[in-house]
């Protein structure tokens, strides 16, 4: 059985990559199952590079806040800033600490250095300014928006102006209570003026779909991409904050459900600029729908890759990342049953697997899911194998 799977691995590079698919796709997505760990920032790193220098990627976008990656995006393009407060100020989950994304932005700095403006790699964040325990105020998302359709159409035509916005949003810590979590009476997110708030958030983007041709002709490409996410950001934002404040059953698959589509919607808008490596958790780009039980409570949702498949077909694949062990965190060699325990047989440190041929191979020993003993980790799931791409398996996670 080991022989069998040793056939269909090879070394991980953007060559082997490329020849499990029929055709470049617009997003090529790298899950991982666990945050952080340097060996898989560094993999995605030298993945990227080779993407960039042989199959003509521009556009690197990683599972960061939307609204602050534009801070990364600036400096990489145009050197504007310091790196050491573009690292601070221009990552959300507290990515900017690791060395992996450091390196990553110097490396884009310095390749653009020089280059005319359609050579020059893009960063991206596609996450919504969020996280499931809470989320941002939908002041700059709303206030950006409203501005730059200001300075294009007529006063006359939009819904409200920028003193009844300010008054409506009030102060920004209500939107971020950390208590709203654990108490959705905390949250504002059902006050008459976030309800008002997203009326008008609705307005102001059928005004700004209303009026492409001129905001084209009036606009940069830039500024108009940006003034897209912005009306994203400010709607899925809204409805966050509403679902944030119910009481229902339903709360935390709407939360969920809500946070992946904006993930979604991110993304294919990245899609229209060119070919994209897509870095993430394994959950979020995976083709399947996601599921977690919340004590007694079974959620079930589905991922941004699910949404994205089934929009872009064969332009979206998805890599997933298997890992043997993270020792430092008391994730030990692998059983011999489980998909990685399969994969921890061979003797290579990481490679890439044709994720239908091993499905193929392992499908009579019926793999068992293998159990984590630390929260950070996901394990593969056996039943998503054959609905991916391929599989990047790194043996040792070693620590930083």
């Amino acid at each position: 059985m080991t022989a069998a799977i040793k056939d269909a691995v090879q070394a991980v590079d953007a060559a082997a990559v490329m020849a499990l698919l029929a055709a470049r796709p617009r997003l090529l997505a790298l899950g991982e199952p666990t945050h952080g760990e340097e060996a898989l920032l560094g993999l995605r790193n030298e993945l990227f590079r080779q993407l960039v220098e042989r199959e003509g990627y521009r556009t690197i976008t990683i599972e960061s806040d939307c609204m602050m990656s534009l801070v990364v995006d600036d400096y990489v393009t145009s050197g504007a800033g310091d790196l050491d407060e573009v690292m601070e100020r221009g990552f959300s989950h507290g990515w900017g600490a690791f060395a992996g994304n450091r390196e990553l932005v110097r490396w884009m700095r310095a390749h653009n250095d020089g280059r005319p403006a359609p050579e020059r790699l893009r960063f991206a964040g596609f996450d919504g300014p969020l996280e499931i325990t809470g989320a941002a105020s939908p002041r700059q998302a709303l206030t950006g928006l409203h501005g730059y359709l200001a300075a294009r159409v007529g006063g006359g035509l939009l819904p409200c102006t920028a003193e009844t916005l300010d008054r409506l949003l009030g102060a920004d810590e209500p939107w971020t209570d950390p208590a709203a979590m654990m108490d959705p009476s905390r949250s504002v997110g059902q006050a008459p003026e976030a309800r008002e708030l997203r009326l008008l958030a609705d307005d102001l983007v059928a005004l700004l779909d209303a009026q492409t041709p001129h905001l084209i002709a009036t606009s940069s490409p830039d500024e108009w991409e940006r003034a897209r996410m912005y009306g994203r950001t400010a709607t899925g934002l809204l409805r966050y904050h509403f679902w944030f404040a119910d009481t229902s059953p339903r709360r935390m698959a709407w939360l969920l459900g809500v946070r992946d589509s904006m993930m979604a919607a991110n993304l294919l808008a990245l899609a229209e600029r060119g070919p994209a490596l897509v870095s993430a958790h394994n959950g979020h780009l995976q083709r399947d729908r996601s599921s977690m039980r919340l004590g007694d409570l079974p959620l079930e949702w589905w991922s941004a890759g699910a949404i994205i498949s089934a929009r872009l077909g064969a332009e979206y694949a998805v890599l997933a990342t298997a890992l043997g062990t993270i020792r430092h965190h008391g994730v030990q060699t692998p059983p011999p049953d489980t998909v990685e325990g399969l994969l921890y047989a061979l003797p290579e440190d990481r490679y890439v697997v044709d994720a239908r041929r091993l499905a193929a191979v392992v499908g009579d020993l019926a793999p068992a899911p293998r159990v984590s003993p630390w929260y950070g980790y996901s394990p593969m799931d056996p039943a998503h194998v054959a609905r991916y791409d391929g599989i990047v398996f790194v043996r040792d996670a070693a620590p930083s």
